[in-house]
C-alpha cells in the first residue's frame, strides 16, 4: 500500500493578519499626512531668493523668478509702513498690504505683512477670510474687539478685546474681523503665513459678486425677501484688501 501523504495545512493567526493590516493602514495614513503637509504651504525656495517678476506673462502656481543678475536692494524693500493711512471711507478702515505684488522679494518665502488703520468709534475691518494664510495680529495703538468663527457645525465665536501690545491669531481660512471700540484711532500689524494669502470679504463676495448670484439663491439662503436681497446687491461693497 502506498504511503499516505500527509496533508499539511498552513495556519495563519488572525491576530497576525489583523496586525499586518493595521501596519499597512498606519503606513497609508502616514504617507497621506506627509503628502498633505508638503502641499499645504507655499513652496520652499531652492536658492537664496526668487524675486518675483511681476511683469512676466508666464503663469504658474506662484510667481516666476526675476533674473538674479538684475535683482537690486529695492526688490526687498517697502517704505513707509509707519505712516497712518486715511480711514475716510465706508468701513472706517484701511488695509495696507505688503505682499509679493508690491514687495517682490517675498516670492517663495511664505510670509507677508499688512498694516490696518481704524477710524475712532467703530472703524471696521469687516468679516473676511484668508484662504491661503493664517493671520497673526499685534495691536500698535487703540482698543480693538476681534474674533473668528469656526467651521460647521459648531460655528463657535472666539472673541477678545485687545490693547496695545496684545497679540491674536486667526487660523487659516476662518471668517474673522476687527473693530475699533475706542474713541481714538487704532492701528495694528498683521503677519500672514503666505506670500499671497488672498482675501475674501464675505459681504462683498456674496452680495457684490460679478455676475451677481441669483436673488432666489440668496433669498432662500439668508431667509430674506427677494426685495431685500436686491437692495443689498445694489449697494457698493468694499474690499478688505
Amino acid at each position: 500500500m502506498a504511503a499516505q501523504k500527509k496533508l499539511r495545512i498552513k495556519y495563519t493567526s488572525p491576530i497576525s493578519e489583523a496586525g499586518s493590516m493595521a501596519v499597512h493602514l498606519l503606513l497609508a495614513v502616514i504617507l497621506a499626512l506627509a503628502a498633505s503637509h508638503t502641499t499645504a504651504t507655499d513652496p520652499t525656495q531652492l536658492q537664496d531668493f526668487c524675486v518675483a517678476d511681476n511683469t512676466s506673462n508666464i503663469f504658474v502656481n506662484g510667481v516666476v523668478c526675476k533674473n538674479p543678475q538684475v535683482v537690486t536692494e529695492n526688490d526687498f524693500f517697502f517704505p513707509g509702513l509707519n505712516v497712518p493711512r486715511s480711514t475716510v471711507n465706508q468701513q472706517g478702515s484701511t488695509v495696507t498690504a505688503v505682499n509679493v505684488m508690491n514687495l517682490p522679494g517675498l516670492n517663495t518665502l511664505g510670509i507677508s505683512l499688512a498694516r490696518i488703520d481704524f477710524a475712532p468709534n467703530g472703524g471696521l475691518n469687516p468679516p473676511h477670510t484668508h484662504p491661503r494664510g493664517t493671520e497673526f495680529l499685534v495691536v500698535l495703538e487703540g482698543t480693538l474687539a476681534v474674533g473668528f468663527v469656526t467651521s460647521n457645525n459648531d460655528n463657535k465665536l472666539f472673541a477678545k478685546i485687545l490693547y496695545p501690545g496684545d497679540v491674536f491669531v486667526f487660523p487659516q481660512g476662518l471668517i474673522h474681523f476687527q473693530i475699533n471700540i475706542g474713541h481714538q484711532s487704532a492701528a495694528a500689524l498683521a503677519g500672514l503665513s503666505s506670500q499671497n494669502p488672498g482675501v475674501i470679504t464675505i459681504a462683498k463676495a456674496i452680495f457684490g459678486a460679478k455676475p451677481p448670484i441669483s436673488d432666489q439663491v440668496l433669498a432662500k439662503a439668508f431667509q430674506l425677501d427677494k426685495s431685500i436681497v436686491d437692495q443689498l446687491q445694489a449697494k457698493f461693497w468694499m474690499n478688505s484688501n
